[in-house]
C-alpha cells in the first residue's frame, strides 16, 4: 500500500510539473524515475531499462527516416499540387488535411506538419485566407493521420509493446487502420466543412501579404569620407550613437560582408545595412552625420562581385527543443555562434518591437533571420526550427529525382518488411535509417540533430514508471475506481470512459506520457471487467493521440500558435467538438473491430 501511495504521489507530482511547464518534460520524467528508484520501487539495475525499450528505438529510427525523406523533398510533388486546385476554403482544407494525414500515417507528426505548413501559409496569402483558418486544421490532420499505423505516433508504438507484454504479441502494422481511418475521415470532413468556422480570424489588419514587413526594419546607411565613425568598430557604432541598431551586413567595394563581427572596423564609403526602428532612424542620421541611402528589403547588389555572396531571409518557427528557448539573442550570442542576423521576431501573430536582443524566446516564436544560402539547412537543424517561408531560397537543395526514388524505396521497403512480419518494427526502421546514412540521403550529423532527444529521454524515463504502476497494484486501484461505474455503464461505455479520461490527460501532458500512464490502467480495467484487453489498449492509443483542446498537449499544436496568431483559448472552440466526435465515432468502431 505504501508503494502504491508513493507511485501515485510521484505521478501526481509529475502531472503538476508537466502542466506547469516550468521544468522541461524530459527533466520531469527523470525526476519521477529517480524518486521511484531511490524509494526502492524500481530496482537500480532496472531503472534505465526503458531506454532500450523497442518503442524508444523505433521512435528514434522513424525520426531519422522522416528527416531523410524531408531532405530529398520526397513529398513535394504530392503537396504542391494543392495550390493549383480551384475552389473555396473547404476544398483547400480537404486537400491539405488529406495530404497531411496521409504523410503523418507513415512519418513523424511534426515532420508531416513541417512539410505542409509553408504550403498552407502560401495558399492562404495567395487566396486571401487567414492562416488561422488553415494551420489549426492542418495540425489536427497531423494528429488524425498518426492514428492509422503503428508508426504514425509514439502512443501506438507504446500500446503495441504493452500488448506484447500481456499476450506475447504486439499489434501489427495496420491493426490501427480500421479505427484510425474511420476517425480520420469523419474528423477531416467535419473540420473542412464545418469546424473551421469555429476558429477565430486572427489575421491582423496590418499584416498585409507578408508576416514581416522587412522594409520597415532594414535601411542602408552610407559612411561618408571624414565621418567620425570611420575607424570605429561596429560595437562602438552602437554605443556612441546611443540607439538600438543591428548591423546586418556591410557592402564594401561591391562585396557583401554578411554577419560582420562586433570588432569589424568601419571604413569610408561603407554601406551599412542596418535593422533599426523607424523612430530611431532619424535620430541616428542626425547624431552621426551618416547619409541615409534608403530602405531596402535586401542589401545592395550593385555589381557582379556582390552577387557572389548569396544570402536569404528565412522565416522560422522555434520548436520546444530549440536551444534558444528561455534565452535571448545576447545570452546565446546568436550572431557569432550561429552566423545569422536577427531581423525581426513575431509572437502569436504580433511583431515584437523594441530591443530584440533582450527578448527571451518561447516555443512557437517566429524569427526572421538573414542566413547565407549554404548555411540554411545547418541553421534550421542547429536551432531546431521549422521553415515557414523563404525569400529567394530553396529549402530542399537535395531534391533530385534519383534521391527521391531511393528514399521512397527504402521507406516502403521497411513498411513491407514490417507489415508481412519479416522484421519487427524497430529492426526494420533502424535498418532503413542506416541505409539512408550509407546512401548519403542523410548525413551522420543529421542523424543526431533529427532525433527529438527530450522525447526519447522522457519515454525512456516514463516507461519504468508505467511498469511500477502495474507492479505495485496502483493501476488496479485506479481501475477499481473506474469499475464503480460498471453497474450503470455497459462494457462499451466503460471503454468510452477510459478513452475520455485519456483524452483529458493528453491535452495536459505529452501524448506518449499519457499512453504510458493509461495503458496499465486499461489492462487492469479489462481484467476487472473480464473482457478482451485489445479494445481497452486501442481506446488508450486513440485517446492519447487526440490532444485537440490545448496548444500544450502536442507539439503540432504548439508550433502553429505563432504562425496562426492563436490564443490559448482558441483551441477548445474547434477542439472540443472534434474531441466529442472522435469519442462518439471511435468508441463503437473499436468495439466493432475489437470485440470486448
Amino acid at each position: 500500500m505504501i508503494q502504491q501511495i508513493i507511485v501515485l504521489s510521484v505521478i501526481l507530482l509529475a502531472l503538476f510539473l508537466f502542466i506547469q511547464a516550468k521544468i522541461r518534460y524530459d527533466i520531469v520524467a527523470m525526476i519521477a524515475l529517480l524518486i521511484v528508484t531511490l524509494t526502492g520501487i524500481v530496482a537500480p539495475n532496472d531503472a534505465f531499462n526503458g531506454f532500450s525499450h523497442p518503442a524508444v528505438i523505433t521512435v528514434a529510427a522513424i525520426l531519422v527516416v522522416s528527416k531523410g525523406l524531408m531532405n530529398v523533398g520526397a513529398m513535394d510533388s504530392i503537396t504542391l499540387y494543392v495550390n493549383k486546385l480551384k475552389g473555396g476554403i473547404g476544398i483547400k482544407l480537404l486537400s491539405l488535411m488529406g495530404i497531411t494525414a496521409f504523410l503523418s500515417s507513415f512519418m513523424n507528426n511534426v515532420g508531416a506538419l513541417a512539410l505542409i505548413m509553408p504550403i498552407a501559409i502560401k495558399i492562404g496569402k495567395e487566396n486571401d485566407i487567414s492562416p488561422s483558418y488553415l494551420l489549426m486544421p492542418v495540425a489536427y490532420a497531423s494528429l488524425f493521420g498518426g492514428l492509422i499505423t503503428e508508426i504514425g505516433t509514439p502512443p501506438n508504438l507504446i500500446i503495441s509493446m504493452y500488448r506484447n507484454q500481456v499476450v506475447q504479441s504486439p499489434f501489427n502494422f495496420f491493426d490501427f487502420a480500421p479505427v484510425g481511418i474511420g476517425v480520420t475521415v469523419v474528423g477531416i470532413l467535419f473540420v473542412a466543412l464545418i469546424g473551421w468556422r469555429l476558429i477565430p480570424n486572427r489575421k491582423s489588419k496590418d499584416q498585409g501579404d507578408a508576416l514581416f514587413k522587412v522594409e520597415d526594419y532594414l535601411s542602408e546607411l552610407v559612411i561618408p569620407e571624414g565621418n567620425k565613425m570611420v575607424g570605429k568598430s561596429l560595437k562602438d557604432f552602437s554605443l556612441l550613437n546611443g540607439v538600438d541598431v543591428n548591423v546586418i551586413n556591410i557592402v564594401r567595394n561591391g562585396i557583401n560582408i554578411i554577419a560582420p563581427h562586433a570588432r569589424e572596423v568601419i571604413e569610408k564609403e561603407d554601406v551599412l545595412v542596418v535593422r533599426i526602428e523607424p523612430s530611431d532612424l532619424s535620430k541616428l542620421v542626425e547624431k552621426s552625420g551618416i547619409h541615409l541611402k534608403g530602405a531596402r528589403t535586401k542589401p545592395s547588389q550593385s555589381d557582379d562581385k556582390s552577387k557572389k555572396t548569396d544570402f536569404a531571409l528565412l522565416e522560422m518557427v522555434l520548436r520546444d527543443d530549440s536551444p534558444l528557448i528561455g534565452h535571448t539573442a545576447i545570452s546565446v550570442q546568436l550572431r557569432n555562434t550561429y552566423n545569422v542576423n536577427l531581423v525581426a521576431i513575431s509572437r502569436q501573430g504580433v511583431q515584437v518591437r523594441g530591443r530584440l536582443g533582450q527578448v527571451r524566446y518561447r516555443t512557437g516564436d517566429i524569427l526572421l533571420l538573414q542566413v547565407a544560402d549554404e548555411n540554411i539547412q545547418s541553421v534550421l537543424s542547429r536551432l531546431k526550427g521549422l521553415p515557414l517561408a523563404e525569400r529567394g531560397i530553396t529549402i530542399n537543395s537535395l531534391a533530385m529525382t534519383k534521391h527521391k526514388a531511393l528514399a521512397m524505396s527504402v521507406f516502403l521497403g521497411s513498411i513491407l518488411l514490417t507489415s508481412f512480419g519479416f522484421l519487427s518494427v524497430q529492426i526494420s526502421f533502424a535498418l532503413a535509417a542506416v541505409i539512408m546514412v550509407l546512401t548519403k540521403l542523410i548525413s551522420v550529423k543529421e542523424i543526431y540533430d533529427s532525433i527529438d532527444w527530450p522525447v526519447i529521454v522522457m519515454l525512456g524515463a516514463m516507461l519504468p514508471l508505467g511498469e511500477a504502476l502495474q507492479t505495485t497494484g496502483a493501476a488496479d486501484s485506479i481501475a477499481n475506481l473506474l469499475l464503480l461505474a460498471k453497474s450503470t455503464l455497459s462494457p462499451t461505455l466503460m471503454l468510452g470512459l477510459l478513452m475520455f479520461v485519456t483524452m483529458l490527460l493528453t491535452n495536459l501532458i505529452n501524448n506518449a506520457a499519457a499512453a504510458v500512464l493509461m495503458a496499465p490502467i486499461g489492462i487492469s480495467l479489462a481484467t476487472g471487467l473480464g473482457v478482451n484487453v485489445d479494445p481497452m489498449l486501442m481506446a488508450v492509443a486513440l485517446g492519447s493521440s487526440c490532444a485537440f483542446m490545448t496548444p500544450i498537449g502536442h507539439q503540432s499544436n504548439t508550433l502553429i500558435m505563432g504562425p496562426g496568431g492563436y490564443h490559448f483559448n482558441d483551441y477548445w472552440r474547434m477542439g472540443l467538438p472534434v474531441t466529442v466526435i472522435v469519442l462518439i465515432i471511435g468508441t463503437p468502431l473499436i468495439a466493432w473491430f475489437w470485440p470486448l
